[in-house]
């Protein structure tokens, strides 16, 4: 974005509130009008023939574009993820525990990832792990739906959980 001296055009379309008609002025003239107002000449479209320029306090222009860009960032939505973490063997009610819980990170709108950890020879159990992990995604339907299926990294199974959005 050009500003002042920097822009080199002849001739510049004014548009805005700070001038009295607007309209294509050159560039001596725009810059005039500008400095008696005591603000900055700013190019807004450089591609347009002629060129649209705006009289505007450039400081204060970058400061309340930089301040939008920082509410912006604060309103996006932060993903929250939260771990369940259980083992091939599981007991039922150790299962239903871990359900129950899952089912609660996704009514508050965090996403679920669930993981089945292998210690030593349990890694046998691999296809019982994916079993499970599928039981998992089945029975939080209502709440979540499986983001991709089971992978298998190492040591552990992972299957992440997305929450259903409400309307």
């Amino acid at each position: 974005m050009n500003i002042n001296e920097q822009i080199t055009a002849q001739q510049v379309r004014l548009v805005g509130d700070n001038i009295p008609e607007q309209g294509v002025y050159p560039i001596a003239k725009a810059l005039r009008m500008a400095e008696e107002l005591e603000l900055d000449l700013v190019e807004i479209s450089a591609k347009a023939d002629p060129p649209v320029c705006r009289i505007l306090d450039y400081q204060k222009f970058l400061y309340q574009r930089k301040k939008k860009a920082k509410e912006m960032k604060a309103n996006a939505a932060k993903v929250v993820i939260k771990e369940i973490r259980f083992g091939p063997n599981t007991d039922e009610h150790d299962f239903q525990f871990k359900l129950k819980h899952a089912q609660e990170f996704l009514q508050e709108g965090s996403k679920v990832k669930a993981t089945i950890f292998f210690r030593g020879r349990s890694i046998m159990f691999k296809d019982q792990g994916e079993k499970q992990l599928l039981r998992f995604a089945v029975e939080l339907e209502e709440f979540g739906r499986a983001e991709n299926m089971p992978v298998l990294e190492g040591k552990r199974m992972t299957m992440m959980i997305a929450p259903i959005k409400k309307k």
